[in-house]
């Protein structure tokens, strides 16, 4: 359906309310691209255009609507968080479980304070130290969703080996601390820890790496692939499909946790 389309669906099916009418392809243009809010009663208008009938659809929309203009804790930070890293911890806030393929660095969730700090400090070159700082706490401000008390986060990571043998010049305990951390963390019932070794046989790990967040309820999943100017989106079934299908095989591919935790503690 298009825009216009859409126009006319809603000028014709919502009763002629006074609202319906106002109903413009403009108007939706700037809803459907996120420069415009939507109230709870324009949802249902919309639902019933588009012919939405799914009662899970409907009330996961319905509830997205009333929680559009709720500030997240992150908006504090929107002087050193770019808006799309923002979006990004808005979608984690929200999600049900995140998959995480780390060949390069361990996953943000799980990481220390130093080693977040190290980390950051190397990739954001033109960051100050005081923004590498605020970086850093919001680095483990997010991990909150690991641990919150209604439904916390299912996180399954699958970390390369040669992550966890990279060392910090000068700062040996960085990477020490880092590792008791995940040893520690590959026990709590929510999270899934593997290793991949640096001896299998390749694998889709070898495209690079890339994050599955997945969503309660009809909310389809997204794919979040980092960069040095932030994350950049995979959305669509089909597309977000092939990356579901790579985690499988890259699991399939790395230790089992139990092994997992025993190359870690060997390490440290």
């Amino acid at each position: 359906m298009t825009l216009d389309a859409a126009a006319e669906a809603l000028n014709a099916t919502a009763n002629g309310s006074a609202d319906a009418r106002r109903w413009t392809a403009p108007k939706l243009s700037r809803i459907e691209n996120a420069n415009a809010t939507i109230r709870t009663t324009e949802v249902e208008t919309l639902l019933r255009a588009y012919a939405v009938t799914d009662p899970g659809t409907r009330i996961a929309l319905e509830g997205l609507a009333k929680d559009a203009g709720k500030r997240g804790w992150w908006q504090t930070y929107r002087g050193v968080v770019a808006p799309a890293y923002a979006d990004y911890i808005s979608l984690e806030s929200d999600a049900e479980s995140v998959r995480d393929y780390a060949p390069l660095v361990v996953p943000g969730l799980l990481q220390t304070a130093d080693y977040a700090r190290e980390t950051i400090a190397a990739n954001a070159v033109a960051r100050t130290a005081a923004e590498v700082d605020a970086l850093a706490e919001v680095r483990l401000a997010r991990q909150a969703v690991l641990t919150r008390s209604c439904h916390p986060l299912r996180l399954w990571a699958v970390i390369h080996e040669a992550a966890l043998r990279r060392r910090f010049t000068g700062r040996p305990g960085v990477m020490a601390a880092q590792l008791r951390r995940l040893l520690d963390v590959a026990d709590w019932p929510t999270v899934t820890l593997q290793v991949m070794p640096i001896d299998t046989a390749p694998n889709p790990g070898d495209a690079g790496a890339f994050t599955l967040v997945a969503f309660p309820g009809p909310m389809p999943d997204v794919v979040t692939q980092e960069n040095l100017l932030g994350p950049s989106y995979v959305e669509g079934v089909d597309d977000v499909t092939v990356f579901a299908d790579a985690f499988g095989h890259i699991v399939d591919c790395a230790l089992s946790t139990d092994a997992t935790k025993a190359l870690i503690a060997g390490l440290v």
